[in-house]
């Protein structure tokens, strides 16, 4: 089975045979032993640090069907390289186009991402809620702005509800937390611990969502509710919305109350605040735990992984798109 790779300062990156041979460096430069990983079992690559590879490598790579996304130093997503789009149709990209270009069409897929943000955000509050955590005035202003989604007639009224109910979200993360607080949404750059934590846990989402889109064939820059931009893969962004409630924000409140990441594992500067690599490293393991993490599907009668429901997301969409059937967003029903 393919398994996702991450690797924290991977220094020099070669190909022996259908082996990956990885050759990282201490902080003086110096050589470390190897690492070598059979190319079989790699379905995608996860950088943070410089990686010195060359064309033959990123062509082999490309045969395998290996994508890699990267991060710079201050946890910024910067790029990915994906292959060659096998697995995109002519007929999905005219179809997608079309939804994106109708109006009312886009609006309807538009609404249906909030609409199970919002449902995944309110699960997450109502967790907390029952052990304790006093977020009953939190819960009900988002039930308040949720229930203006079906009223937005355009993009813009409805990125506006989007933004209050993640503002109203954000703000009972200083409850739901127990020795830190968020104090409002900051990014580029982050001004405090859990600021950092969710842009690194959010980009790691929205690649998530990239790479199970590739799977499929739908096109990851024709989007609906954010706007298609030059060289942005847009769609993963809208997927990105319905997960992140549940796989990104309940990691950082896990590893956070359960000290498993603790402020001494901050780099915090004058004007930004940055994870020190012992803390992506423990935060990218509760990820991967949380992506594994497998429950009983109501539709498929089995078990499937967080992981997978993803990629179950990105068909539902596909047959939306095709007129085969309605688009529901997931909602996490246990």
């Amino acid at each position: 089975m393919k398994k996702t790779y991450y690797l924290f300062n991977p220094g020099r990156m070669s190909r022996k045979d259908n082996t990956l041979k990885f050759t990282p460096a201490d902080e003086e430069g110096n050589e470390l032993p190897p690492k070598y990983i059979p190319v079989e079992g790699v379905s995608d690559l996860y950088c943070f640090g410089a990686l010195d590879a060359n064309s033959a490598l990123y062509n082999f790579l490309g045969k395998e069907q290996i994508a890699v996304h990267f991060f710079d130093y201050y946890e910024h997503y910067t790029g990915s390289f994906m292959p060659k789009d096998y697995l995109l149709a002519g007929k999905m990209q005219i179809e997608q186009t079309k939804q994106y270009s109708h109006a009312g069409k886009r609006m309807i897929v538009a609404r249906k991402f909030v609409e199970g943000a919002a449902f995944n955000i309110l699960k997450n509050l109502r967790y907390y809620q029952s052990r304790g955590k006093d977020l009953q005035t939190c819960i009900e202003t988002i039930e308040h702005f949720s229930n203006s989604i079906a009223g937005c007639n355009d993009v813009d009224t409805l990125m506006g509800v989007e933004g209050n109910i993640r503002q109203t979200y954000y703000d009972a993360f200083d409850i739901i937390l127990n020795d830190f607080a968020m104090d409002g949404r900051s990014k580029q750059p982050p001004k405090n611990e859990v600021n950092a934590l969710v842009s690194f846990g959010n980009m790691m989402c929205y690649t998530l969502c990239l790479g199970q889109i590739y799977h499929t064939q739908l096109n990851p820059t024709i989007s609906f509710l954010h706007e298609p931009g030059y060289r942005r893969y847009s769609l993963a962004l809208d997927l990105a919305e319905i997960f992140k409630p549940i796989l990104v924000d309940r990691t950082i409140f896990k590893v956070l109350n359960k000290k498993e990441i603790q402020a001494k594992d901050f780099d915090v500067q004058v004007n930004s605040v940055m994870l020190k690599d012992g803390a992506r490293k423990t935060f990218v393991r509760a990820f991967e735990e949380r992506l594994n993490e497998t429950i009983k599907h109501r539709s498929l009668n089995r078990s499937v992984s967080y992981k997978h429901l993803v990629k179950l997301e990105c068909y539902k969409l596909t047959k939306h798109i095709l007129n085969m059937e309605e688009y529901k967003p997931f909602k996490a029903w246990w």
